[in-house]
């Protein structure tokens, strides 16, 4: 028997599958396309920055033994020239200055030359203009060298009467019965034409934004691209702080303007000074763009070819799947819950659907779990670490004021060792009942690890948070707890922004403020800084 126009309309409309397969070969492609793209970025990600990093760790070990080797041969120059020096028994005059006029021109090692006798005196310098012949040393440096009686390597320092970066360089002189002479020294002057300034003064960034600096053993800029940097003291930087230590490596960091760079650096045995060679991340970002473009250009041709295929071939299909392969698109997409879905008279339209609703609502449910086991302390059922900072990042961000409590609980390793683990626990469970019950509905308690715990006071000054400080402290001393022993806590205070002005700081002034109540007997409450 023929269906009626009505039945049979929607007949055709569930048996098409043109749009649904459409759908679903987009939505494969993309989703291939998306595995292949995070893939491929990551992978280029970091091969790009292990090659780069690698590379600049390469050109720092090359440029490292460069100024090694060129240290050790103007020690070598001076070891030699003192050797000679001190063989001569009685020099003609002008001879030494002659030979000191020598040293300097044929090397370029040293902008000056002197030669000081044991009490201190200039007997010879070249250039003859420095004019010092016969002057006593009054240049600390020297006078260390002087009294060291050994080989001598000062830190670069600024010279008082002129203000230009120097270092210097001495061998003593020992006549052949072992008697002190004096010592030969030589000065460079880092700015001032040298072979080191050949070298290293003509240093740019280059088109990818790469440079290279170098710094003292103190940490203090010897050769920058930006001349206004010299002997700016960059201690506080991470990777300087590893060339001070005498360590060589490679590792991201942020410069002083804050920007992300791939540095690799290494340690110079001769001096202690350091070589730093870096390059942008950015620009490396720029290379994994392109990257991504190329590949998007690629994909693309295949894509529309595949869809024309599938369109062809699903002309003539049924459609039974439209509606639901639209839904799993707007579900994907709108981040929505599945409606209440009617059954389908096609089978497996209808099982498929069954599959997706109870699917989605697993996934939404484990993801609702999942979120909640992230942001909690299981053993305590307070707010874990990870909870912390984000409250504490979108305060900041939004400049709220607000106060915070670390609190430590007194002698609690002795705890686990008397009485266990599982006693701990549960003295643990009382410590988190007692600072949820002593604080308002829109603080935030948090276990931030161990026997540590953390209390947020949004819009609460130093002052009042030590007044709840204390009430905790004192409802803690005062509790029963399974132990034949008081359960005493420490506790620190830290205000935003008095007393710092990122989770760091305010962590870090809070510890501090802990620790001092540990140092004056424990059990007490101390605010930062008093």
């Amino acid at each position: 028997m023929p269906l009626p126009r009505g039945a049979d309309a929607r007949f055709k409309k569930k048996l098409s599958l043109t749009w649904l397969l459409i759908a679903l070969v987009t939505l494969v492609f993309l989703l291939t396309t998306t595995i292949l793209l995070i893939g491929s970025y990551e992978s280029k990600k970091k091969s790009l920055m292990e090659t780069t990093l690698n590379l600049n760790l390469s050109n720092a070990e090359r440029m490292s033994k460069t100024v090694d080797s060129l240290f050790r041969s103007m020690r070598s120059s001076l070891l030699y020239s003192a050797d000679q020096i001190s063989k001569l028994e009685t020099p003609q005059p002008g001879a030494i200055d002659r030979y000191l006029e020598l040293m300097r021109n044929s090397s370029n090692y040293f902008n000056s030359i002197i030669l000081i006798n044991a009490d201190g005196v200039v007997l010879n310098n070249s250039p003859a203009s420095l004019g010092i012949v016969g002057q006593p040393i009054v240049s600390p440096p020297v006078k260390e060298a002087l009294r060291l009686k050994n080989s001598y390597l000062s830190a670069p320092y600024t010279t008082t009467s002129t203000g230009r970066m120097l270092f210097f360089m001495s061998e003593p002189l020992y006549s052949e019965d072992k008697g002190y002479l004096g010592v030969l020294g030589g000065t460079v002057y880092l700015q001032d034409f040298n072979i080191l300034n050949m070298i290293f003064g003509n240093n740019n960034i280059d088109d990818s934004g790469s440079y290279y600096y170098i710094v003292s053993s103190e940490g203090h800029v010897l050769f920058h691209p930006d001349k206004e940097r010299m002997n700016e003291d960059v201690s506080a930087n991470k990777v300087v702080q590893k060339l001070m230590k005498g360590e060589s490596g490679q590792m991201e960091a942020l410069n002083v303007k804050g920007q992300s760079m791939l540095a690799g650096f290494s340690a110079v045995p001769a001096n202690g000074w350091g070589i730093v060679v870096v390059s942008p991340v950015d620009f490396i970002q720029e290379q994994l763009m392109a990257h991504m473009r190329k590949i998007l250009t690629y994909t693309l041709i295949p894509f529309v070819i595949l869809l024309i295929f599938v369109f062809l071939l699903a002309h003539q299909l049924a459609k039974p799947f439209v509606f639901l392969a639209d839904l799993v698109n707007r579900i994907g997409k709108d981040n929505m819950k599945v409606p209440e879905l009617k059954p389908h008279w096609n089978r497996e339209a209808d099982l498929l659907t069954q599959a997706v609703v109870m699917a989605w609502k697993d996934i939404q449910k484990q993801n609702d779990q999942l979120a909640q086991e992230a942001m909690t302390d299981l053993l305590t059922g307070l707010v874990n670490r990870r909870s912390l900072e984000i409250s504490m990042n979108q305060w900041i961000a939004a400049r709220m004021p607000f106060s915070l409590i670390v609190l430590d609980v007194d002698k609690f390793k002795f705890v686990n060792d008397t009485y266990g683990h599982l006693t701990g626990d549960e003295v643990l469970r009382q410590v988190a009942g007692i600072i949820s019950a002593s604080v308002r509905p829109g603080d935030v308690c948090c276990r931030f690890g161990g026997e540590e715990f953390v209390v947020l006071l949004p819009r609460t000054k130093a002052e009042d948070a030590y007044i709840v400080a204390e009430r905790i402290r004192k409802t803690l001393e005062k509790s029963d707890v399974p132990l034949a022993m008081r359960v005493t806590s420490s506790q620190g205070i830290a205000h935003y922004p008095t007393h710092g002005v990122s989770l760091e700081e305010l962590l870090g002034q809070a510890d501090r403020a802990l620790y001092a109540a540990k140092n004056r007997g424990r059990n007490r409450t101390i605010i930062a800084g008093e």
